[in-house]
Protein backbone atom coordinates (compact mmCIF):
# COMPACT_ATOMS: atom_id res chain seq x y z
CA UNK A 1 0.00 0.00 0.00
CA UNK A 2 3.02 2.30 1.30
CA UNK A 3 4.71 1.59 -2.07
CA UNK A 4 1.85 2.54 -4.09
CA UNK A 5 1.53 6.22 -2.45
CA UNK A 6 5.01 6.73 -2.80
CA UNK A 7 4.55 5.61 -6.32
CA UNK A 8 1.85 7.68 -7.29
CA UNK A 9 4.03 10.95 -5.20
CA UNK A 10 6.49 10.51 -7.28
CA UNK A 11 4.64 10.14 -10.50
CA UNK A 12 2.87 13.25 -9.85
CA UNK A 13 6.28 15.14 -8.53
CA UNK A 14 7.71 13.76 -12.11
CA UNK A 15 5.05 15.16 -14.03
CA UNK A 16 5.12 18.46 -12.57
CA UNK A 17 9.31 18.41 -12.95
CA UNK A 18 8.83 17.66 -16.73
CA UNK A 19 5.58 20.22 -17.30
CA UNK A 20 8.29 23.08 -15.46
CA UNK A 21 11.23 22.42 -17.96
CA UNK A 22 9.20 21.81 -21.03
CA UNK A 23 9.45 22.48 -23.53
CA UNK A 24 13.37 21.17 -23.83
CA UNK A 25 13.14 20.48 -27.73
CA UNK A 26 11.64 20.71 -30.86
CA UNK A 27 7.69 20.04 -31.33
CA UNK A 28 5.53 18.47 -34.03
CA UNK A 29 2.58 19.30 -35.24
CA UNK A 30 1.28 16.82 -37.33
CA UNK A 31 -2.06 17.15 -39.37
CA UNK A 32 -3.52 14.69 -42.37
CA UNK A 33 -4.57 16.87 -45.03
CA UNK A 34 -3.11 18.84 -48.22
CA UNK A 35 -0.84 21.55 -48.46
CA UNK A 36 -2.29 24.67 -48.70
CA UNK A 37 -5.54 23.24 -47.38
CA UNK A 38 -7.21 25.12 -44.27
CA UNK A 39 -5.85 22.59 -42.09
CA UNK A 40 -2.37 23.05 -43.22
CA UNK A 41 -2.83 26.73 -43.13
CA UNK A 42 -3.97 27.10 -39.38
CA UNK A 43 -1.19 24.68 -38.39
CA UNK A 44 1.39 27.21 -39.68
CA UNK A 45 -0.36 30.24 -37.98
CA UNK A 46 -0.36 27.80 -34.64
CA UNK A 47 3.06 27.24 -34.78
CA UNK A 48 4.23 29.83 -35.27
CA UNK A 49 2.27 31.56 -32.48
CA UNK A 50 3.38 28.58 -30.01
CA UNK A 51 7.30 28.70 -31.49
CA UNK A 52 6.98 31.88 -29.76
CA UNK A 53 5.19 31.40 -26.41
CA UNK A 54 7.25 28.21 -25.53
CA UNK A 55 10.56 28.88 -27.03
CA UNK A 56 11.17 26.56 -28.82
CA UNK A 57 10.50 25.07 -32.51
CA UNK A 58 7.33 23.95 -33.51
CA UNK A 59 7.45 22.13 -37.18
CA UNK A 60 4.33 21.46 -39.13
CA UNK A 61 4.02 17.65 -40.47
CA UNK A 62 1.71 16.33 -43.11
CA UNK A 63 0.75 12.59 -42.64
CA UNK A 64 -2.21 12.72 -45.51
CA UNK A 65 -4.26 9.81 -46.03
CA UNK A 66 -7.73 8.52 -45.30
CA UNK A 67 -9.00 11.67 -44.07
CA UNK A 68 -6.76 12.13 -41.51
CA UNK A 69 -7.20 9.10 -40.17
CA UNK A 70 -3.56 8.46 -40.93
CA UNK A 71 -2.21 11.61 -38.92
CA UNK A 72 -4.61 11.16 -35.84
CA UNK A 73 -3.29 7.18 -35.78
CA UNK A 74 0.36 8.45 -35.65
CA UNK A 75 -0.39 10.56 -32.64
CA UNK A 76 -2.48 8.29 -30.93
CA UNK A 77 0.54 5.85 -30.68
CA UNK A 78 3.61 8.21 -29.96
CA UNK A 79 4.67 8.85 -26.90
CA UNK A 80 2.45 10.70 -24.17
CA UNK A 81 5.32 13.85 -23.57
CA UNK A 82 3.97 17.18 -25.33
CA UNK A 83 6.18 16.55 -28.30
CA UNK A 84 3.70 15.46 -31.06
CA UNK A 85 0.46 17.03 -31.51
CA UNK A 86 -2.28 16.38 -33.98
CA UNK A 87 -4.19 19.54 -35.30
CA UNK A 88 -7.47 17.36 -35.42
CA UNK A 89 -10.51 18.82 -37.51
CA UNK A 90 -14.08 17.97 -37.60
CA UNK A 91 -13.61 15.49 -39.82
CA UNK A 92 -12.15 13.36 -36.73
CA UNK A 93 -15.61 12.90 -35.71
CA UNK A 94 -17.26 12.34 -38.85
CA UNK A 95 -14.41 9.53 -39.21
CA UNK A 96 -15.59 8.11 -36.42
CA UNK A 97 -19.21 7.76 -37.54
CA UNK A 98 -18.60 6.85 -40.72
CA UNK A 99 -15.82 3.60 -40.49
CA UNK A 100 -16.55 0.59 -38.42
CA UNK A 101 -13.21 0.57 -37.18
CA UNK A 102 -10.67 2.78 -36.61
CA UNK A 103 -6.58 2.48 -35.70
CA UNK A 104 -7.18 4.01 -32.49
CA UNK A 105 -10.59 4.91 -30.38
CA UNK A 106 -11.43 9.17 -31.04
CA UNK A 107 -11.98 9.98 -28.30
CA UNK A 108 -9.72 7.39 -25.38
CA UNK A 109 -6.48 7.77 -26.88
CA UNK A 110 -6.52 11.53 -27.45
CA UNK A 111 -6.16 14.57 -24.69
CA UNK A 112 -7.77 17.51 -26.19
CA UNK A 113 -6.05 20.44 -25.84
CA UNK A 114 -8.22 23.37 -27.34
CA UNK A 115 -10.60 23.91 -30.29
CA UNK A 116 -8.82 26.59 -32.15
CA UNK A 117 -11.12 27.80 -34.79
CA UNK A 118 -14.73 26.69 -36.40
CA UNK A 119 -16.55 27.71 -39.54
CA UNK A 120 -19.62 27.07 -41.69
CA UNK A 121 -20.77 25.30 -44.31
CA UNK A 122 -22.42 27.26 -47.32
CA UNK A 123 -25.43 25.96 -49.33
CA UNK A 124 -24.97 27.31 -53.31
CA UNK A 125 -26.20 26.77 -56.63
CA UNK A 126 -25.28 28.16 -59.82
CA UNK A 127 -26.28 31.72 -60.40
CA UNK A 128 -28.83 30.75 -63.17
CA UNK A 129 -30.90 28.25 -60.75
CA UNK A 130 -33.86 28.82 -60.69
CA UNK A 131 -34.09 28.12 -56.87
CA UNK A 132 -33.48 31.89 -55.72
CA UNK A 133 -33.73 30.73 -51.97
CA UNK A 134 -33.29 27.38 -49.52
CA UNK A 135 -37.11 27.61 -49.26
CA UNK A 136 -37.22 27.23 -53.22
CA UNK A 137 -34.94 24.07 -53.52
CA UNK A 138 -36.31 22.27 -50.78
CA UNK A 139 -39.89 23.10 -52.47
CA UNK A 140 -38.38 21.26 -55.20
CA UNK A 141 -37.04 18.46 -53.36
CA UNK A 142 -40.19 17.95 -51.68
CA UNK A 143 -42.14 17.92 -54.97
CA UNK A 144 -39.73 15.58 -56.61
CA UNK A 145 -38.14 13.14 -54.37
CA UNK A 146 -34.03 12.42 -55.13
CA UNK A 147 -34.39 14.59 -58.30
CA UNK A 148 -32.29 17.42 -56.73
CA UNK A 149 -28.80 16.39 -56.19
CA UNK A 150 -25.89 17.78 -53.97
CA UNK A 151 -21.90 17.56 -54.69
CA UNK A 152 -19.67 17.01 -51.67
CA UNK A 153 -15.49 16.17 -51.61
CA UNK A 154 -16.39 12.12 -50.94
CA UNK A 155 -18.54 9.58 -49.65
CA UNK A 156 -18.14 10.35 -45.57
CA UNK A 157 -16.96 13.58 -45.95
CA UNK A 158 -18.45 16.47 -43.77
CA UNK A 159 -19.71 17.85 -46.81
CA UNK A 160 -21.60 14.78 -47.56
CA UNK A 161 -23.44 14.52 -44.09
CA UNK A 162 -23.96 18.07 -43.49
CA UNK A 163 -26.15 17.27 -46.89
CA UNK A 164 -27.46 14.69 -45.53
CA UNK A 165 -28.40 16.43 -42.67
CA UNK A 166 -29.90 19.38 -44.33
CA UNK A 167 -31.93 16.46 -45.80
CA UNK A 168 -33.20 15.25 -42.84
CA UNK A 169 -34.00 18.38 -41.15
CA UNK A 170 -36.10 19.45 -43.85
CA UNK A 171 -37.35 15.96 -44.20
CA UNK A 172 -36.58 16.47 -47.75
CA UNK A 173 -34.98 13.50 -50.35
CA UNK A 174 -31.59 15.14 -52.11
CA UNK A 175 -29.11 12.98 -54.42
CA UNK A 176 -25.91 12.64 -52.97
CA UNK A 177 -22.90 12.98 -55.93
CA UNK A 178 -19.00 12.42 -54.30
CA UNK A 179 -16.10 14.01 -55.92
CA UNK A 180 -12.48 13.62 -54.78
CA UNK A 181 -12.05 17.05 -53.22
CA UNK A 182 -10.47 19.98 -55.05
CA UNK A 183 -12.19 22.03 -57.26
CA UNK A 184 -13.69 19.48 -58.54
CA UNK A 185 -17.42 19.90 -56.78
CA UNK A 186 -17.36 23.52 -57.86
CA UNK A 187 -16.86 22.98 -61.30
CA UNK A 188 -19.29 20.33 -61.51
CA UNK A 189 -22.14 22.74 -60.08
CA UNK A 190 -20.86 25.18 -62.39
CA UNK A 191 -21.08 23.08 -65.15
CA UNK A 192 -24.25 21.94 -64.46
CA UNK A 193 -23.77 18.42 -63.92
CA UNK A 194 -25.05 19.15 -60.38
CA UNK A 195 -27.32 21.32 -58.48
CA UNK A 196 -25.76 22.17 -55.25
CA UNK A 197 -22.68 22.91 -53.91
CA UNK A 198 -22.33 22.00 -49.90
CA UNK A 199 -18.62 23.43 -48.79
CA UNK A 200 -16.61 25.61 -47.01
CA UNK A 201 -17.04 29.56 -47.25
CA UNK A 202 -13.75 29.69 -47.93
CA UNK A 203 -14.46 27.39 -51.30
CA UNK A 204 -18.11 29.08 -52.26
CA UNK A 205 -17.15 32.69 -51.58
CA UNK A 206 -15.22 33.44 -54.74
CA UNK A 207 -18.16 32.05 -56.82
CA UNK A 208 -19.93 33.45 -55.10
CA UNK A 209 -18.72 36.93 -55.30
CA UNK A 210 -17.98 36.89 -58.97
CA UNK A 211 -21.47 36.46 -59.80
CA UNK A 212 -21.38 32.65 -61.01
CA UNK A 213 -23.04 30.91 -58.03
CA UNK A 214 -25.85 31.81 -55.39
CA UNK A 215 -25.45 31.38 -51.94
CA UNK A 216 -28.96 30.14 -51.06
CA UNK A 217 -27.85 29.70 -46.72
CA UNK A 218 -25.10 29.55 -44.58
CA UNK A 219 -24.64 26.87 -41.96
CA UNK A 220 -24.37 29.38 -39.05
CA UNK A 221 -26.20 30.35 -36.28
CA UNK A 222 -25.76 34.67 -37.71
CA UNK A 223 -24.62 35.39 -41.11
CA UNK A 224 -21.12 34.81 -41.64
CA UNK A 225 -18.27 37.68 -42.25
CA UNK A 226 -17.41 36.49 -45.67
CA UNK A 227 -20.64 36.22 -46.46
CA UNK A 228 -22.48 38.73 -44.91
CA UNK A 229 -25.23 38.73 -47.62
CA UNK A 230 -26.11 35.03 -47.22
CA UNK A 231 -29.23 33.99 -45.64
CA UNK A 232 -28.91 31.73 -42.36
CA UNK A 233 -30.61 27.78 -42.62
CA UNK A 234 -32.03 28.07 -39.92
CA UNK A 235 -34.36 30.88 -40.58
CA UNK A 236 -35.57 28.79 -43.00
CA UNK A 237 -34.96 24.80 -41.61
CA UNK A 238 -35.68 25.91 -37.57
CA UNK A 239 -32.60 24.13 -35.49
CA UNK A 240 -30.58 22.90 -38.42
CA UNK A 241 -26.70 24.51 -37.49
CA UNK A 242 -23.39 22.76 -38.60
CA UNK A 243 -20.42 24.05 -37.61
CA UNK A 244 -16.70 22.39 -38.62
CA UNK A 245 -13.67 22.94 -36.81
CA UNK A 246 -10.02 22.65 -35.76
CA UNK A 247 -8.00 21.75 -32.95
CA UNK A 248 -5.38 21.05 -30.85
CA UNK A 249 -4.91 17.54 -29.41
CA UNK A 250 -1.95 15.60 -27.86
CA UNK A 251 -1.79 11.47 -26.90
CA UNK A 252 -3.46 10.45 -23.73
CA UNK A 253 -2.17 10.60 -20.70
CA UNK A 254 0.33 13.97 -21.56
CA UNK A 255 0.94 14.89 -18.03
CA UNK A 256 -1.51 17.83 -16.69
CA UNK A 257 1.31 20.52 -16.43
CA UNK A 258 2.08 20.05 -20.32
CA UNK A 259 -1.45 19.96 -21.00
CA UNK A 260 -2.49 23.30 -18.94
CA UNK A 261 1.16 25.14 -20.79
CA UNK A 262 0.35 24.29 -23.87
CA UNK A 263 -3.57 25.69 -23.10
CA UNK A 264 -2.16 28.85 -21.52
CA UNK A 265 0.02 29.61 -24.89
CA UNK A 266 -3.04 28.81 -27.38
CA UNK A 267 -5.85 30.84 -24.96
CA UNK A 268 -2.96 33.92 -25.42
CA UNK A 269 -2.84 32.87 -29.22
CA UNK A 270 -6.41 33.31 -29.47
CA UNK A 271 -6.39 36.72 -28.16
CA UNK A 272 -3.65 37.94 -30.47
CA UNK A 273 -4.97 40.04 -33.36
CA UNK A 274 -2.51 39.15 -35.84
CA UNK A 275 -4.16 35.66 -35.23
CA UNK A 276 -7.48 36.21 -35.16
CA UNK A 277 -7.48 38.60 -38.46
CA UNK A 278 -5.58 35.62 -40.49
CA UNK A 279 -7.67 33.47 -39.56
CA UNK A 280 -10.51 35.75 -40.30
CA UNK A 281 -9.01 36.17 -43.55
CA UNK A 282 -9.62 32.44 -44.85
CA UNK A 283 -13.09 32.36 -43.62
CA UNK A 284 -13.16 31.19 -40.27
CA UNK A 285 -13.76 32.74 -36.58
CA UNK A 286 -10.98 32.22 -33.70
CA UNK A 287 -12.57 29.74 -31.18
CA UNK A 288 -11.21 28.74 -28.11
CA UNK A 289 -12.30 25.64 -25.42
CA UNK A 290 -11.34 24.02 -22.81
CA UNK A 291 -9.41 20.76 -22.33
CA UNK A 292 -12.91 19.35 -21.16
CA UNK A 293 -15.25 21.30 -23.83
CA UNK A 294 -13.16 19.88 -26.55
CA UNK A 295 -13.58 16.62 -25.40
CA UNK A 296 -17.61 17.00 -24.84
CA UNK A 297 -17.59 18.33 -28.55
CA UNK A 298 -15.85 15.36 -29.60
CA UNK A 299 -18.31 12.36 -27.95
CA UNK A 300 -21.47 14.79 -29.09
CA UNK A 301 -20.57 15.46 -32.80
CA UNK A 302 -19.54 11.51 -32.72
CA UNK A 303 -23.29 10.99 -31.92
CA UNK A 304 -24.57 13.04 -33.77
CA UNK A 305 -23.08 12.04 -37.12
CA UNK A 306 -23.51 8.40 -36.79
CA UNK A 307 -27.48 9.42 -36.45
CA UNK A 308 -27.03 11.25 -39.66
CA UNK A 309 -25.21 7.91 -41.27
CA UNK A 310 -28.08 5.53 -40.10
CA UNK A 311 -30.70 7.80 -41.14
CA UNK A 312 -29.16 8.15 -44.61
CA UNK A 313 -28.06 4.49 -45.03
CA UNK A 314 -24.46 5.54 -45.58
CA UNK A 315 -22.34 2.51 -45.88
CA UNK A 316 -19.33 2.62 -43.34
CA UNK A 317 -15.90 1.01 -44.24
Amino acid sequence: MYERIIGAVLATALAGAAGAAYPERPIQLIHGFGAGGNADTVSRLVARHLQAALGQPVVVEIKSGAGGVVASSHVAKAEPDGYTLVMLTGGHTVSAAVNKSLPYDPVADFQPISTVTAFPFVVSVKADNPARTLADLLATARAKPGTVSFSSVGVGSTQHLTGELLAATAGVQMLHVPYRGGAAPVQAVLAGDVDVLVDTATVAAPQIKAGTMRALAITSAKPWPLLPGAPVAADTVPGFQVYSWLGIAAPAKTPGPIVDRLHAALAAMLQDPAFRKAVNDIGSEPSGSSPAQMRTMIESEIARWKKVVEQANIVAN
